[in-house]
């Protein structure tokens, strides 16, 4: 690695900003938290308090402007991705967007374009591919431990019977609701390991009273070897299934219970030390399969959980010595996948990705 340092801006210190992505920039070699921009009186208190090499300004400009700021970070509301991405761009910065890349998919074609055009990276921050539960998947299928996968099924369910106040998340905002918010992530995963459906099913619900959002969603997407993969999201589930349940014509796999880092940086937790992302035995999977004849029973050690991953390829691709993981394009084809899964919620029929 070189000694460059990336100077970075962070537009936004709500949840995004404060939890997922200044803790991780912060502890990143090679990376640099410059400034923050919060409007909120305890968001400027908290970014001072926990940041105090950073300057923390009121305004966009102070950081678009900034000729140090080499990357910028959009973690503000969904309905304003879009807008403040490509004023980045314009400006001449590499960027960050927060998941949901944009509220529609033509948004998304018109940023790619112009970060080609700039010759700019231009990525979305799913860290859930940094999951450790995810990555145990991932290895399970590469290492073909199921034989033919013919179902995956995989779900991110919460209990929140009452809708939060006072916040845009349950506002009846453009790219709001928990299909744009959770099922990006879960649709990103399945396009990791899967690539891009052929057709898209999807229920999606309001069932909280008083809601005002999509707080429930139940989508299938359907491949060509007549593999599918069930994602399934909710508010109003108080005692959660299996996270993911896997089904193969050798074996099966099962797992419970959540990534713990999440929680972890709720904590005020850093990322940092060898325990780091470590799932507890209680939450590893379990693998019941049958390999060269051999039947094999028993719990599988989870793989690490690091979010700093994201970053570390982020700063590697910006010094040009890796390529990016999180491409534009594939966070485009989870919003094209959103978009049709409300065109099939709404029509009540499975669609056709195209």
């Amino acid at each position: 690695m070189t000694n460059k340092i990336i100077n970075i801006g962070l537009l936004g210190f709500g949840a995004a900003g404060r939890v997922f992505h200044a803790p991780i920039v912060s502890s990143v070699e090679g990376l640099r938290l410059n400034k923050i921009k919060a409007n909120r009186p305890e968001s400027i208190a908290f970014a001072r308090q926990l940041y105090p090499e950073a300057a923390v300004v009121s305004d966009t400009a102070s950081i678009l402007e900034d000729n140090q700021i080499d990357l910028v970070i959009v973690a503000t509301t969904n309905d304003t991705h879009y807008t403040l991405a490509k004023a980045a761009l314009l400006a001449g910065k590499h960027v960050i967007v927060e998941k949901p890349f944009t509220v529609t998919s033509v948004e998304a074609g018109e940023l790619i374009e112009l970060a080609r055009s700039k010759g700019k990276l231009l990525t979305v921050y799913q860290n859930r591919r940094w999951d450790s539960d995810f990555k145990t998947v991932k290895k399970l299928l590469e290492n073909e431990m199921l034989g033919r996968l013919v179902e995956y099924e995989v779900h991110f369910d919460r209990f929140r019977p009452i809708p939060a106040a006072e916040t845009w998340k349950e506002e009846e905002l453009p790219g709001s609701g928990i299909l744009y918010d959770l099922g990006a992530h879960l649709i990103d995963q399945a396009l990791v390991l899967f690539g891009t459906p052929q057709q898209v099913y999807a229920d999606l619900r309001t069932q909280r009273s008083g809601g005002r959002i999509i707080d429930n969603f139940d989508l299938t997407l359907f491949y060509a070897n007549g593999l599918k993969a069930i994602l399934k999201a909710g508010m109003l589930v108080k005692q959660p299934g299996p996270r993911f349940n896997l089904c193969g014509d050798k074996g099966s796999f099962v797992k419970y219970g959540l990534d713990v880092q999440e929680a972890a940086l709720k904590a005020g937790l850093s990322p940092v030390g060898p325990d780091w992302g470590v799932e507890p035995e209680a939450i590893w999977g379990k693998l019941d399969t049958e390999i060269n004849g051999q039947h094999l029973i028993g719990k599988i050690k989870s793989e690490r959980g690091d979010y700093r991953g994201f970053y570390e390829n982020v700063r590697d691709a910006v010094l040009g010595i890796a390529e990016l993981e999180v491409k534009p394009e594939q966070a485009r084809i989870t919003i094209r996948v959103i978009e049709l899964a409300m065109q099939s919620s709404k029509e009540k029929k499975v669609v056709t990705y195209h």
